[in-house]
């Protein structure tokens, strides 16, 4: 009889696995439980799927259930929840939801693949109705349901990373009024404060009610209630972040890792031989400090999805790590992040020098050149580059890769201003932006 793979959970690090799986072991029996209505979809697509910039729902999805099956032989199984898992016997609980009944599966191999659960915190009336948050496309219906019923005009969001920006930005795009609250004192708390505060400027420009160091107490239905008075709402959208949908997998044994999370190793293999792990459940190693972390980015769930799914497969591959890499754009501008912060290195224990500069997009002269703020970090002592951020107009955010692709390289301030890199004054500067900043660490 063929080995059985069943992997826990449809989107990103998940169906990335089995598909890689069935590639490597043609004989593999494979099945996919997935609790909610969707797999295979781009959960990233969203705020532009409420904003109306995507024009269907279906447009997010990159395979159907019924597509995989014939592609891949994949028995996916959606609105099957995973309520338990019985290492020894190899067996699990799985909740059908709609026959509303429990059945065992058992398995040979195991991939968890759950993925995160936005945080919502214990707060009077957080389940109340009109609360969304945003993290699948069934979210993405409510809220879609929630717009066409025009109960939209006035937009609270509520925390102001990257969730929270591109939803403010997408009811601004719907017309709605707008007001971000946040309790940090700064939006994006991944960038360092002197970039953050270019981000508040920005998205202030559009009309955009950004209320910093302001705590929310609780909600009643068309208000939500700070610490600085109520904010009116209709709609209310939690961008508080994520945090890991380990439980299943430590519940039953699991070694944890980072904040909770699964830990795996380089090839995403968990503490239990068969069992792998990937994507925002699980953590990985950060190339800069070499610290255990959690990232959870769909590019990294992808990535880790494809290693794990090839293990499986009888292959070998391993993850190398993140750098945490991720760009956005809010409005206008694009804001971009790379490699450590100064507090994730002071918390590393590594000393840095700090090179920030105002640059433009294109040569100054040039007809359309806008502001681009731009910071990099380098290890004192040996120039090694270690991070660095960015907010800038349009096209500005892509020359992140630059500097990823610098630091994993192990490049130093020095190699870095000297690299040989393209100019045009329509398309850039005649120097880039990190290397102007990477020469301001030198002196």
């Amino acid at each position: 009889m063929a080995d059985r793979l069943v992997v826990i959970g449809g989107d990103a690090a998940g169906m990335t696995a089995a598909t890689n799986a069935r590639r490597g072991r043609p004989d593999l029996e494979i099945v996919v439980l997935e609790k909610g209505t969707y797999v295979s979809y781009s959960a990233c697509g969203i705020p532009y799927l409420v904003s109306g910039s995507v024009g269907a729902l279906e447009d997010l999805i990159v395979r159907t259930p019924q597509d995989l099956r014939d592609a891949f032989r994949i028995d996916v199984r959606t609105r099957h929840e995973v309520v338990g898992i019985d290492l020894d016997t190899r067996r699990l609980e799985v909740r059908a939801v709609d026959q509303e009944r429990t059945l065992h599966l058992g398995f040979d191999l195991l991939h968890i693949a759950t993925g995160s659960r936005p945080m919502r915190p214990d707060l009077p009336g957080i389940d109340g109705p009109g609360i969304y948050g945003v993290q699948t496309l069934d979210d993405a219906r409510a809220l879609l349901d929630a717009v066409e019923a025009g109960r939209c005009r006035a937009v609270t969001v509520v925390g102001a990373g990257y969730i929270g920006l591109e939803m403010a930005e997408a009811f601004v795009l719907r017309g709605a009024k707008v007001t971000l609250v946040d309790s940090n004192a700064q939006p994006m708390g991944t960038l360092d404060p002197d970039m953050g505060v270019h981000v508040g400027h920005a998205i202030r420009r559009f009309d955009i009610d950004l209320r910093l160091g302001t705590r929310v107490q609780g909600f009643e239905p068309g208000r939500v209630l700070t610490a600085s008075g109520p904010v009116d709402a209709d709609l209310v959208v939690l961008g508080l972040g994520v945090a890991p949908n380990s439980a299943i997998g430590l519940d039953a044994g699991l070694e944890a890792g980072a904040k909770g999370a699964i830990k795996v190793d380089h090839r995403q293999r968990t503490s239990r031989e068969g069992i792998y792990s990937a994507g925002d459940c699980a953590d990985t190693i950060h190339q800069v400090s070499g610290q255990r972390v959690l990232v959870a980015l769909g590019t990294v769930a992808n990535k880790t999805g494809r290693v794990a799914g090839v293990n499986l497969g009888g292959g070998y591959a391993s993850f190398p790590g993140v750098l945490g890499t991720a760009v956005t754009r809010v409005c206008d501008i694009e804001i971009a992040r790379t490699g450590l912060s100064m507090a994730q290195a002071d918390a590393a224990g590594i000393e840095y020098e700090v090179g920030s500069v105002e640059a433009t997009t294109r040569a100054g002269y040039y007809p359309g050149a806008k502001p681009l703020h731009a910071k990099v970090l380098a290890e004192r002592g040996t120039g090694r580059l270690i991070g660095g951020q960015l907010v800038g107009a349009d096209r500005s955010g892509k020359r992140i890769d630059t500097l990823a692709t610098a630091i994993t390289a192990r490049m130093t301030a020095t190699q870095l201003v000297d690299l040989d890199l393209a100019y045009a004054p329509a398309v850039s500067p005649l120097w880039d932006a990190f290397q102007l900043a990477a020469r301001s660490t030198l002196s």
